[in-house]
């Protein structure tokens, strides 16, 4: 099974369509495939709920598909950075399922180990457990959470083999491994890409049975969310 592919447009080609789930990685602005989200917000697919610890900011990232009116419901755990988000939902033209940090990770990471709902104190007495099952477990009240896993989920690693093994680089790991196992196929891409059998089998963060496609983008822009600096003396 050949899964590289010449540019993302193509790596994208016939997998995706209106009203799916996208599932991306990343956070903020660290560790997101922009290449893989620029070819989406071109292939003009609409309808979509993206599972995204975020939306990115204004005019990048997944904020590039608020714009453009492609994204219909966010699942993300943070919103702080997008005035477009914020309007748009505010305006009621954006469903937003909002969703404690950890627990989102743990909705991705379940989803992709085939577990279809797990129990959490995370949000037990909140609005994050209204309409949910409450179960006690050793006399504790735990939510009941259904686990995620996405039509097509688009990552950002490091380095791959052209089997689809992933390494990633630092913080940039953040949730793309768990996206990558909760994809029905999982499209990566990645700045350097060897041969099989060129990676240490200890280094591998995500095996390749949970990747389908691979495109190198070798140069991404790799923007930061909030540059602060010191001022000169």
């Amino acid at each position: 099974m050949d899964k590289v592919y010449p540019d993302a447009a193509s790596a994208l080609a016939g997998i995706i369509k209106d009203g799916q789930t996208i599932a991306v990685g990343g956070f903020g602005l660290c560790g997101i495939p922009e290449a893989l989200i620029a070819a989406l917000r071109d292939s003009g697919v609409k309808e979509l709920t993206a599972i995204s610890n975020n939306a990115g900011v204004d005019g990048f990232g997944l904020g590039q598909l608020l714009t453009t009116r492609q994204i219909k419901k966010m699942i993300s755990s943070y919103v702080g950075e997008n005035k477009e988000f914020e309007r748009q939902y505010l305006a009621g033209e954006l469903e937003l399922e909002f969703t404690p940090q950890g627990t989102l990770a743990e909705k991705l990471r379940a989803g992709g180990a085939g577990i279809p709902a797990f129990f959490t104190k995370t949000g037990v007495g909140t609005i994050v457990a209204d309409g949910k099952e409450i179960r006690e477990f050793d006399g504790q009240k735990y939510v009941m959470e259904r686990s995620l896993v996405s039509d097509v989920s688009l990552v950002k690693a490091w380095k791959a083999d052209k089997a689809g093994n992933l390494v990633y680089r630092k913080t940039a790991r953040n949730f793309n491994p768990n996206v990558a196992m909760a994809g029905k196929i999982t499209v990566v891409e990645v700045e350097v890409l060897v041969e099989i059998g060129e990676l240490d089998p200890d280094e591998v963060h995500t095996p390749g049975i949970f990747v389908q496609r691979i495109v190198v983008n070798a140069n991404p822009e790799k923007r930061i969310e909030q540059r602060t600096v010191r001022p000169s003396n």
